[in-house]
């Protein structure tokens, strides 16, 4: 179920740069200055590449002490197999304390109401969710995996970026970030999201994972599967997703750029199966990251309306 851990050639394929190395700095000390300011921080966790790395970069800020902090995965009940394996298994790996709000679970109480139809997602269902768990577990700050250069909404996004007392997130109304100075003050009621991954980009996170051998779900690599065509975006066959009249099943080599909610999660075809061959792909790539995402193309400002409710 998880992709093995890349060869030494595949290691020797990334480029050690000190570019990745000045990334990897600006990111523990992000993850060292919440550890200071906040009290009760948590480390958002879907199970995808970037989520996985900030582990790994916790588990570097706080050595040889354990990772001061719970993850936080707000599950959809939609989730790849894969996601799920891979995130217990690191879980129970390295003695991590992992807490769970559930999407069903708020449908199941009233609290959200699921879409319906060909379209219906429960991405935009986790708010709720997330946001009942970062207050149940009174978070003061959750670390997200964002990185500006995925999509324009999060490219606004500073490391710290604070919440109102309802989640909600005003892009206009940010603290200003001077060097690597960061401000984790909190007004009555609010909670920051911080983004230790900001300056990253997605080439950076594949030589990054390249150059320290950290293990990623096989959803990454490529795979047979049965898929369909949906506005543009491969969707993968599973219980929560099926083809409509008219789109035709077929079996195709393919893998994940990013790993989400299955019934909005796109595919690419690709032969890309070893590391040094996603670098490669990825250096070719003329479609954003995101591009696959079937929930982003609602609108132009899907992501950002999100957000401003109180999305990751």
């Amino acid at each position: 179920m998880l992709a093995p851990a890349p060869s030494a050639p595949a290691r020797l394929a990334a480029s050690p740069s000190s570019h990745l190395r000045t990334l990897e700095a600006e990111a523990i000390h992000v993850m060292r200055e919440v550890a200071a300011q906040f009290e009760r921080p948590a480390l958002l966790f879907s199970g995808g590449k970037d989520s996985i790395l900030m582990v790994h970069l916790a588990r570097k800020a706080f050595h040889p002490g354990p990772v001061p902090f719970p993850l936080l995965h707000v599950d959809t009940g939609h989730n790849f197999p894969e996601t799920l394996a891979f995130r217990d298994a690191l879980v129970a790996g390295l003695g991590l304390r992992l807490e769970v709000a559930s999407v069903q679970g708020a449908i199941d109480a009233g609290r959200v109401v699921e879409e319906t139809g060909p379209e219906a997602s429960r991405n935009g269902l986790q708010i709720v969710p997330l946001l009942d768990a970062l207050a149940e577990h009174r978070f003061d700050a959750a670390f997200g995996g964002g990185r500006r250069d995925e999509e324009k909404a999060r490219a606004k996004e500073r490391f710290f970026s604070a919440r109102d007392r309802f989640g909600q997130w005003d892009p206009k109304n940010q603290r200003p970030e001077l060097w690597d100075l960061y401000n984790g003050h909190r007004h009555v009621g609010e909670t920051f999201r911080v983004f230790p991954l900001s300056n990253w980009t997605e080439m950076d996170v594949w030589q990054y994972v390249a150059l320290e051998g950290v293990g990623l779900p096989a959803l990454y690599f490529a795979h047979e599967r049965d898929v369909f065509e949906r506005g543009g975006t491969l969707l993968a066959v599973t219980e929560f997703a099926g083809p409509q009249a008219g789109e035709a099943v077929r079996r195709e080599t393919v893998r994940f750029r990013t790993v989400g909610d299955a019934t909005c999660t796109g595919a690419v075809r690709s032969t890309a199966s070893t590391l040094p061959e996603v670098i490669r792909e990825v250096a070719a790539a003329r479609q954003t990251e995101r591009g696959g995402r079937h929930d982003d193309k609602r609108s132009e400002a899907a992501m950002e309306d999100r957000k401003k409710q109180g999305y990751f």
